[in-house]
């Protein structure tokens, strides 16, 4: 019996890349090639020493905890400097716990025990894009984004949201900021977690010097095998504010970032911060960003989940999905970097 390996080219996407430049060191690259697709044509007692190859090459093929940041923090660059000039639809939908109602069942009733937390839903589209604040020192890119449509119903159409966000971004300044996030919490929405989509960002170069990073071990994701590193924020300096009511807290960030095994693409990241409030209650906030490359080859977030929980209870989930990213130009307005359509043929005389 004979196990039958398909060859296929390993796409790179940044040879000059540190990862990259030690594949080509330890001739790597050409058993990655040929180990990128596997079709095994036998019976299924060979299927272990197969595997054994493939478990054996993924060890050797292991890059260090250096490596792999190199890799991460040139992603979040590119990512920094083309996050400015793309935009999408986002889609958030929100579950959140209702206050009790006012109706008590009869107790030990039917309606007693089918009563129990009463979730409520909302839908909430928009379009949506990254900007800096105008007088802001460290030039930190924020979400922006203009609602289109509540639970179906249309509140503006795309076009009006894009000359707004437009407008937003070259007047963007704390004043606009604040105004957006309340329009946006205006929408029947609680708990609201925004720029949780940046947070790649945290590990640039400079990022990286704030951030205390240990290697975890091997995970999946999706169809990708995965290495797993934990990382926690040195201060509170460069932590996530939240709102809460009227209270406001700013903590590091801690979590976990997941890198794919054979060249140290950021897959996923998981971030959450702990603290008690002034009414003695655990708050735990924690999401789950899941990056893809996109067409125009940098990282772009697909989706966010966010949770909202009150001594280990969750009171809310954001779940945020991004359509593909568009490149636009904000010279005056948003335009789209796609190709005109070509001009209709001239009719035929006769």
């Amino acid at each position: 019996m004979q196990a039958i390996v398909t060859k296929n080219k390993v796409r790179l996407l940044r040879k000059s890349t540190a990862f990259g430049n030690w594949l080509q060191k330890s001739n790597l690259r050409t058993a990655a090639a040929a180990l990128w697709r596997v079709k095994i044509e036998t019976m299924a007692p060979a299927l272990p020493a197969a595997l054994l190859f493939l478990l054996t090459f993924q060890a050797l093929a292991q890059p260090t905890v250096a490596q792999v940041l190199s890799r991460v923090s040139e992603e979040a660059e590119v990512l920094a400097q083309n996050a400015p000039k793309i935009l999408t639809t986002e889609t958030l939908e929100q579950r959140s716990v209702m206050p009790p109602s006012r109706f008590r069942p009869r107790a030990g009733s039917e309606a007693e025990r089918a009563s129990g937390q009463r979730m409520r839903v909302r839908e909430i589209v928009s379009e949506y894009t990254y900007g800096a604040l105008r007088e802001s020192a460290s030039a930190n890119l924020i979400e922006f984004r203009q609602v289109t449509s509540v639970d179906g119903r249309k509140v503006q159409s795309p076009e009006s949201a894009r000359r707004a966000l437009s407008q937003g971004i070259q007047a963007a300044d704390d004043r606009i900021r604040k105004r957006m996030l309340e329009d946006f919490a205006k929408n029947g929405l609680v708990d609201v977690a925004t720029d949780y989509a940046l947070i790649l960002l945290t590990f640039t170069r400079r990022g990286l010097e704030q951030l205390d990073i240990a290697p975890l071990g091997r995970d999946q994701v999706g169809a990708d095998a995965a290495l797993t590193l934990s990382w926690k924020q040195k201060s509170a300096e460069a932590g996530a504010l939240e709102f809460h009511g009227g209270e406001s807290v700013r903590l590091p960030l801690q979590g976990i970032l997941w890198v794919r095994a054979y060249d140290g693409l950021p897959l996923r990241i998981k971030a959450w911060m702990e603290y008690t409030d002034k009414a003695k209650q655990d708050i735990r906030d924690e999401a789950t960003i899941d990056y893809a490359m996109s067409a125009h080859g940098f990282l772009t977030p697909v989706a966010v989940v966010h949770r909202h929980l009150v001594n280990h209870v969750m009171m809310t989930e954001n779940l945020y999905r991004y359509d593909p990213f568009k490149l636009f130009t904000t010279s005056t307005e948003i335009k789209f970097g796609d190709v005109a359509p070509t001009p209709a043929a001239p009719p035929v005389k006769k």
